[in-house]
């Protein structure tokens, strides 16, 4: 079972007018409920819950340190390739954008995994642009199985593969998959993606019920805020969210908030997401699903990530880099996008622990697998 049959029940005019019909009450039988439903999650992404924001952030943060306690998960991305033959707009590895193309060999990507591993870093998360000749699934699960023993955790954001392909990945020892759906704007999605392999909407719609499917231990999923209305994205996103969340109960469902930054190309957002409905998503998302991991990234400004960390959020990237090789090499290689918070690993540490956080560098292991298996 996949998401596609129930994303195609439902209507983007007919959410929008649902969620702006929300009134006060909606949001206040919202709040004191045990459990969202549809409507209620509608409810809380009105603009009739604005003047609720207080009430929604005080019972994401209890939700959030019920479930998880006052710990934050550090991770670094790996970008191991900007090469890619699709025609994405918004995306700095556009395959028309004039950039340098860089794709790593074993070895360089294993002298910047041990950049990563000397900064502290246990958690990891690969990135490639899509491009079968440059990066394909063997050399993918040969990078994978290079870097396994300098990490407890390895993730991948790449490109959507068939459920074989993620079995290959969770073999050579991949933990997590993040996939962006970027939009649930089906004619939107069209025009933004000109040429490419990620051209079909629906094969990447579907991509984390393949991955839940293959035994990933988590799937993570998002939009790119800022290409179409915040309010119906957040609500398809919730409702995806939870079908994962029901239907691959075995793995944790992990929720990212990626708004978008300058990026090689020039693309400008279509519908720009202010700081206060980023605030609203999130805790939104956070009342919706308890259990959820919420990721914020290195996109958002020092500031407003450590205004947000008591919202419900649990993971943090830090000390970011979104080139081939930028860590070991400055400046060589075009980046996916401009981050916005530079601090390295010790400050985003310092600051979490100056808020009453514990940052937890590892909070997995495969051993422990193995000795259930045993």
């Amino acid at each position: 079972m996949n998401f596609l049959d129930e994303f195609n029940s439902y209507d983007r005019g007919e959410l929008a007018q649902r969620i702006m019909s929300c009134r006060a009450a909606d949001v206040e039988r919202a709040l004191t409920a045990e459990h969202l439903r549809s409507a209620d999650f509608m409810a809380l992404l009105s603009p009739a819950a604005h003047g609720y924001l207080e009430s929604m952030a005080q019972k994401a943060h209890r939700l959030t340190q019920q479930r998880f306690g006052k710990t934050i998960q550090l991770f670094a991305p790996l970008y191991i390739s900007n090469e890619c033959s699709n025609g994405c707009l918004y995306c700095g590895f556009n395959a028309a954008n004039k950039v340098a193309r860089r794709t790593l060999s074993l070895d360089e990507v294993e002298a910047e995994a041990r950049i990563l591993r000397q900064r502290g870093f246990r958690h990891v998360q690969i990135l490639t642009g899509e491009a079968p000749r440059a990066v394909d699934n063997d050399m993918l699960a040969a990078v994978v199985r290079r870097i396994r023993p300098l990490f407890s955790a390895i993730s991948i954001e790449v490109y959507p593969m068939e459920e074989a392909g993620y079995r290959q990945m969770v073999d050579a020892g991949v933990d997590n998959l993040t996939v962006y759906q970027e939009t649930y704007d089906r004619d939107l999605y069209d025009k933004l993606h000109p040429f490419g392999r990620k051209k079909d909407f629906d094969w990447r719609l579907t991509t984390p019920d393949r991955g839940g499917a293959a035994g990933l231990r988590s799937i993570g999923i998002g939009a790119l805020l800022g290409l179409s209305d915040w309010r119906v994205e957040g609500v398809l996103v919730g409702l995806h969210a939870r079908h994962l969340a029901r239907t691959w109960w075995r793995s944790r469902v992990n929720v990212s908030f990626p708004r978008m930054r300058p990026a090689g190309g020039g693309f400008n957002p279509l519908a720009p997401v202010s700081d206060s409905a980023l605030v609203q998503l999130i805790c939104a998302l956070r009342l919706l699903i308890p259990d959820a991991g919420l990721v914020l990234s290195t996109r958002e400004s020092s500031s407003l990530r450590d205004h947000l960390l008591p919202l419900g959020i649990t993971q943090l990237s830090a000390g970011s880099c979104t080139a081939p090789g930028g860590y070991g090499d400055e400046g060589h290689g075009s980046e996916q996008f401009a981050i916005d918070d530079d601090r390295d690993a010790e400050q985003v540490c310092a600051m979490l622990r100056a808020q009453g956080y514990e940052p937890v560098w590892k909070d997995w292991d495969r051993t422990f697998m193995d000795r259930q298996a045993v």
